[in-house]
């Protein structure tokens, strides 16, 4: 198959439930990339078993769950290759969570729909914006955000491993489903 056909196969994502089999592999995959990355810059080592068990299990797992919250997975023609999770932090406040696409999958625009579903979420949900905060090691990911909108701004929470946190408006997205809405008769 030529690489331009390749890159023809759909994405698709859906909401699935934050315990779900393909939802905990996921996390797992993201969080072990996340912790290898920050350990082999900061003591040139990659985690241990023990440490992404320990990490996983300080997320809390309600926090993606409706009506406050939800996690979206993405799947390249029917293989499983991504996640976004969106949360509300207040009443017109989102915020990004374990945006991830694993990596043979990586460079065929998945992030992008993946970003464009949560941010579509996050209106959904009643956000007039979304916020993230990221580490300036996740170069990749940096660089998605700053293609897609997102501005840098002040730090917002106090986690220890945030380094770099921004913000999108959601004006076009609510003008957009207004007007999507009113279409529909809704």
């Amino acid at each position: 198959m030529s690489q331009t056909a390749a890159l023809r196969l759909p994405w698709t994502v859906s909401a699935e439930p934050w315990g779900s089999p393909d939802a905990r592999a996921l996390l797992r995959d993201y969080y072990t990339e996340v912790a290898d990355r920050y350990f082999a810059l900061h003591e040139g080592r990659r985690a241990t078993p023990e440490e992404i068990a320990e990490g996983l299990a300080e997320y809390p797992d309600d926090h993606l769950t409706p009506p406050h919250g939800v996690l979206l997975i993405a799947r390249y023609d029917d293989a499983v290759a991504g996640c976004a999770g969106v949360r509300l932090l207040d009443e017109r406040t989102a915020e990004l969570k374990q945006m991830f696409v694993r990596v043979p999958y990586r460079g065929r625009g998945g992030a992008g729909g993946l970003l464009t579903a949560a941010e579509s979420a996050a209106v959904r949900m009643g956000a007039g914006r979304i916020r993230l905060d990221t580490r300036l090691d996740l170069v990749e990911a940096i660089a998605l955000y700053r293609r897609h909108g997102f501005t840098e701004i002040p730090r917002y929470h106090d986690d220890i491993y945030a380094e770099i946190f921004f913000e999108k408006r959601l004006g076009v997205f609510e003008e957009r489903l207004g007007v999507c809405e009113e279409r529909l008769g809704g």
